[in-house]
């Protein structure tokens, strides 16, 4: 619901923050498109009709979208569970946070993880300052052995992206109804193989009013961050 931006932001879904001349989630579905990416799952909750107003069945944006829309809060993991029936015809899918963006080849990404056949993947990003976010911890084969909490302690740190891929059996392991990837899946699922694939692109999240201005200040690199073109894959891959 984005209430830390509620002071830049009253009446507007945070995905649909203005960055530049465009929403912060068009910037994410360039990025996509760009890189061969063009079937999109959109898990909507807070203002839902106002993000599938802007952007319909996505074919003036070179894509194809669904909508999951949530009727009351699921979190990040009950969103993704309530998007299920739009996964049943994929082997594994990519999922993106709507309110972070990161630097990234998605083709790298999903050939890391059917690499290592694992259930879930991560891509996570070194920073200087991770006091307001989780740690990930990795070793030296790229698996996740481990997540520390926010410590309010400013230090650089590995930090989650807020993109995925997935293996569709990881949907056996949430639960219907409100969860959380990070707190409450993932450690869940260490022993059943979570890795993580460090980037070393740009990253940032919106989800205060200090950074979403630091987005505005960075929304011409955004934009062509977005709109780079990657080696094309034949991945069959859904996001969402």
């Amino acid at each position: 619901m984005g209430m830390r931006l509620r002071s830049v932001l009253p009446n507007t879904p945070k995905p649909l923050a203005p960055v530049g001349n465009e929403s912060f989630l068009r910037l994410l579905v360039q990025q996509l498109q760009s890189q061969s990416i063009s079937r999109l799952v959109m898990c909507t909750g807070y203002l839902a009709d106002r993000i599938e107003s802007e952007f319909g069945d996505g074919h003036q944006w070179g894509v194809a979208i669904e909508y999951s829309k949530e009727l009351d809060p699921r979190g990040t993991a009950g969103a993704v569970k309530l998007a299920q029936q739009h996964l049943s015809a994929v082997p594994d899918f990519l999922v993106l946070n709507g309110d972070s963006f990161l630097e990234l080849d998605f083709c790298d990404l999903i050939d890391f993880h059917r690499k290592h056949r694992g259930l879930a993947t991560i891509a996570v990003c070194r920073v200087q300052n991770a006091m307001r976010y989780g740690t990930v911890r990795v070793n030296t084969d790229d698996r996740v052995i481990g997540f520390q909490e926010k410590t309010g302690i400013q230090a650089p740190g590995l930090i989650n992206g807020g993109v995925y891929v997935f293996s569709s059996s990881i949907l056996e392991y949430i639960p219907e109804g409100p969860a959380s990837l990070e707190n409450e899946i993932f450690p869940r699922l260490l022993g059943r193989g979570v890795y993580a694939l460090e980037q070393h692109g740009m990253f940032i999240d919106i989800g205060t009013p200090e950074d979403y201005g630091r987005a505005q200040e960075l929304c011409d690199s955004l934009s062509h961050i977005a709109n780079r073109k990657t080696r094309s894959g034949n991945h069959d891959i859904r996001p969402s």
